[in-house]
């Protein structure tokens, strides 16, 4: 059995012609109907912590995961009122010491800056019934920093959200960003307790004894994911066959 779990980025209507990874922005009436979809069909949209029974097999149902990397303010704005309407909660991945600040890892490759939650508004994210989980402290490539380096980077950002975001307990959930990770860097997310990393490797999660909850894949969902393609790559082979990072 396999799980989806789903891949997002921004939530936005607006886009340039030209502008850089402009497919990880979906826009809001698209985000709408695959919700819509989901609830139609029966399935229930889980948060890492909610779906993680779900994938170590000690519980049986229709489920999904929803996750969005990076802890954008459109995500509160725009996804987390059709979360709301169909009772469904997902897991954002927040840079720690960006909290208010912009996407500025990207300003390199050209892409527009946009705002990223504060910690009052993740805070409010949370109260919700949403889940933060870390995404480091800085968006690094993790494989390129030293061991130090990396163990800060998990720790710390850990430690950050956990102080900043009194509403939720405990941070347990991880994204490696940019998809970036060796051997050793999985070995040191595991060192620093997390429960599940997730991966930008498109594929459905595996069910037991054969997922790997610290390489946990996902469905890419992107800007050119037309409705009809959405419930291909959720309900069959589809994206499993592709196998790849999604960057």
């Amino acid at each position: 059995m396999k799980i989806p779990i789903l891949m997002y980025h921004q939530i936005c209507e607006q886009v340039s012609p030209g502008t850089p990874f402009r497919g990880l922005l979906v826009r809001p009436a698209a985000f709408r109907r695959q919700m819509a979809l989901m609830h139609l069909l029966g399935y229930q949209g889980l948060s890492m912590s909610g779906l993680l029974p779900y994938l170590q097999g000690k519980a049986v149902g229709k489920v999904f995961g929803i996750t969005f990397d990076d802890g954008y303010l459109n995500n509160l704005e725009l996804a987390l009122p059709v979360l709301q309407r169909y009772g469904f909660s997902a897991t954002c991945y927040a840079v720690s010491r960006m909290l208010g600040q912009t996407n500025a890892w990207d300003i390199a490759q050209g892409v527009p800056q946009v705002p990223l939650m504060t910690a009052k508004e993740l805070s409010e994210w949370i109260d919700q019934g949403q889940e933060v989980g870390s995404h480091t402290c800085d968006h690094l490539k993790l494989p390129q920093l030293d061991e130090v380096s990396q163990r800060y980077q998990l720790m710390q950002s850990r430690m950050d959200l956990e102080r900043d975001l009194p509403s939720q307990e405990a941070v347990r959930h991880f994204c490696y960003p940019y998809g970036a990770f060796d051997r050793d860097t999985v070995q040191l997310v595991q060192q620093a307790g997390y429960q599940s990393a997730t991966t930008t490797r498109r594929g459905r999660a595996d069910v037991g004894s054969a997922n790997d909850l610290l390489l946990l894949p996902r469905v890419l969902v992107s800007r050119r994911t037309s409705l009809p393609l959405f419930a291909l790559k959720c309900f069959s082979a589809y994206e499993d066959r592709r196998g790849t990072s999604a960057y």
